[in-house]
């Protein structure tokens, strides 16, 4: 992006925290790649700014979201885009989505709301036709959860 006075605020690229592997290993095979992260902003992005993870998957898994159920001290939205030109709220896809002892089944574009303390998570792909236009976003300028 040019150096402009706004353009900061612009933000092309996922800057992924450097994380460190966990000790030792989990058992099994290694994640297979069903999608990307494609844009991740925080405060470390922009000073200041609240974090938004938007990533575009494009394959099914039944390996869950990584990390598992969780809780934060903030409400936070989850989002889920279908790509059909056709008819854009048709997800072609199949996620399972866990609220509290719920479990979703999600094949309409939507927004999920998810209020501060409410346990959520996994997230399953159980079948992708098209890619998926996944989103996460709260008011916090660091994204943290408590595992549960």
């Amino acid at each position: 992006m040019a150096k402009t006075k706004y353009g900061k605020y612009i933000i092309t690229e996922a800057k992924l925290p450097q994380v460190r592997p966990p000790s030792p290993p989990p058992p099994g095979e290694p994640r297979e790649r069903t999608g990307e992260i494609v844009v991740l902003v925080d405060d470390k992005v922009i000073k200041g700014a609240f974090y938004l993870n938007c990533a575009l998957i494009w394959k099914a898994s039944d390996r869950g979201s990584p990390g598992g159920s969780h809780t934060h001290d903030w409400d936070e939205y989850i989002g889920f885009i279908g790509s059909n030109p056709s008819d854009p709220h048709d997800l072609c896809a199949e996620v399972e989505m866990w609220l509290g002892d719920e479990k979703h089944v999600l094949t309409k574009s939507c927004a999920v709301f998810v209020p501060k303390g409410l346990l959520h998570c996994p997230v399953v792909f159980k079948r992708v036709d098209r890619p998926i236009f996944y989103f996460s976003t709260g008011p916090r300028t660091v994204y943290n959860k408590e595992q549960k």
